[in-house]
């Protein structure tokens, strides 16, 4: 593996919606609260699209942003890999609509659908084009707008999430430096916990389906905690030791933004303080694909991370997936 070349972030930009929905603004919709909210989930708002808006638009903006950050034309892009479960349409691909927008011509581009855990499966995807040498930069996105595929007549579920994009470019960095090590992994057999029923090959769209609200997200929310809580820790444990690391090395650790108790009981596990922990879920909500990567640029930007610092980046989510990984900044 030593010939391998060293693969880190060299570029970061985010983007969210100017729109904001606040619990308050909830509870004049269904019938919840503010403290109900807050309580169980941390959430206290999130952004959402405007109706003019679609997945790559937000996923351009935050490409534009991470684009200037690594000091790269999107003429010089050899790969763009779109994390998304929202994408424009079905083809083609949210990344190839943004190939265009950015008029990055010579890069490859493709979407990838794993949920939630999509952002760090793409991470991995790319990185080992690059380690190997068949592409040197990959520009990486989690975009997702969920307010699309979300019921707000369900309470249960209509206050967990959000839209945004965050955006990686990603190469060669120097030795020492970028990803150590990846853990992507599935549990198939709860894919129905967390599900689109309708709108694929198996349930194709009809009156019926659309009435029966079977294109919104469906959510076992009780079975997905446990599963969230239980692979946060494992994947965290598993990653760490592919790296020759322990938990006493974190200088950051950025988790999924899905619930704040399953990010406390994280941090309770791997004896983390407040200081180590990137938290924005009360400002986004759960913006799957995008909740990490929105949560590392912001930390980023923020300052919170040095050159030589080890980050880790845990995710789970619908497949059931989770994916985890270690970096050098």
């Amino acid at each position: 593996m030593n010939n391998l070349r060293p693969v880190g972030i060299i570029g970061t930009g985010m983007y969210v919606p100017e729109k904001i929905l606040t619990n308050s603004d909830l509870e004049k919709m269904v019938d919840t609260n503010d403290e109900w909210i807050v309580s169980r989930t941390g959430i206290k708002e999130r952004h959402i699209a405007a109706s003019d808006q679609a997945t790559s638009d937000l996923a351009y903006e935050a490409a534009i942003k991470a684009l200037e950050s690594a000091g790269m034309k999107a003429e010089e892009l050899d790969l763009i890999i779109v994390a998304t479960v929202t994408p424009d349409s079905m083809f083609p691909s949210t990344a190839c609509i943004l190939q265009d927008k950015l008029g990055a011509k010579k890069a490859a581009a493709f979407d990838l659908s794993a949920a939630c855990s999509g952002f760090v499966y793409s991470l991995a995807t790319a990185t080992n084009f690059i380690k190997t040498g068949m592409y040197n930069n990959a520009l990486i996105i989690g975009a997702d707008c969920l307010s699309r595929i979300t019921d707000y007549t369900d309470r249960n579920t209509c206050i967990l999430f959000g839209d945004g994009a965050g955006a990686v470019v990603i190469g060669e960095v120097p030795q020492g430096r970028g990803f150590l090590s990846f853990d992507l992994g599935a549990e198939g057999a709860g894919g129905h916990l967390l599900t689109i029923a309708a709108g694929g090959s198996r349930e194709p769209a009809s009156c019926d389906t659309v009435s029966a609200k079977r294109h919104f997200i469906q959510m076992s929310g009780s079975e997905v905690f446990k599963f969230a809580v239980r692979i946060m820790g494992s994947a965290t444990e598993a990653v760490l030791a592919k790296a020759g690391k322990t938990k006493e090395d974190i200088d950051l650790f950025v988790p999924h933004q899905a619930n704040i108790r399953i990010i406390q009981s994280a941090m309770n596990r791997l004896d983390l303080p407040p200081e180590k922990v990137v938290i924005n879920v009360d400002k986004y909500a759960n913006t799957s694909a995008a909740s990490i990567p929105l949560a590392l640029v912001e930390a980023a930007e923020q300052g919170r991370m040095k050159e030589g610092d080890t980050v880790l980046m845990v995710g789970f989510g619908g497949g059931l997936t989770w994916g985890a990984s270690v970096l050098v900044w």
